[in-house]
């Protein structure tokens, strides 16, 4: 019987990370993200409904979604992430529970689920187990702003965006802690596999 695993964690906590070592383990990895990006492609009916109501100056020359432009808006109105994600996350979620189904039948013993979202978007109801990779906020909001090139406030504003990583961890089967050396990472990483196996 297969194990379906929902990858999750806090903006800049290091969850690709993670997801990279499970695919490295031979372990298949249904990505969320990629998942929207491509229902948001120009035409689609995802695409039309976030063009309506956000308008054309989030749209780049050749009339693809300004990633970046869509993130400033949503992460400085609540109300406006909520009516994005209304638009998104039931497809993602219908499209994902479809590519996991395809894996169970291949006969795949374990199954990661990477959503950044995975609590609040309600995935967790679909998954059997839950993998949150935590870091403490000062280093997520270095990380993040490292990352993303970005001031320190803004930074705030996309990290309390999302659930505090301490009540994600409080809900989590596992927490794999990535504040240390990747190789403290990776030594956790396969403790947790030991665990999984054992299960």
């Amino acid at each position: 019987m297969a194990h379906i695993i929902g990858l999750t964690g806090g903006i800049a906590s290091g969850k690709s990370t993670i997801a990279s070592f499970f695919k490295d383990s031979g372990f298949p990895v249904i990505e969320t993200d990629q998942i929207a990006k491509t229902i948001l492609q120009p035409g689609s009916d995802a695409f039309n409904a976030v063009v309506k109501h956000f308008g054309e100056e989030i749209l780049l020359s050749e009339g693809i979604i300004n990633r970046k432009a869509l993130g400033e808006r949503i992460f400085k109105d609540e109300r406006e992430r909520d009516i994005l994600n209304q638009i998104v996350h039931p497809e993602v979620r219908t499209i994902t529970q479809s590519k996991a189904d395809v894996l169970k039948k291949e006969g795949h013993a374990i199954i990661v689920i990477d959503v950044p979202l995975l609590f609040e978007a309600g995935f967790d109801q679909d998954v059997d187990l839950t993998l949150v990779i935590s870091v403490p906020k000062e280093i997520q909001i270095e990380r993040l702003m490292a990352r993303d090139g970005i001031e320190k406030a803004y930074a705030l504003k996309k990290i309390n965006a999302q659930m505090p990583l301490k009540e994600k961890r409080k809900r989590a089967d596992f927490v794999i802690d990535n504040r240390g050396s990747i190789l403290d990472t990776k030594n956790q990483f396969n403790e947790l596999l030991k665990a999984l196996k054992e299960a």
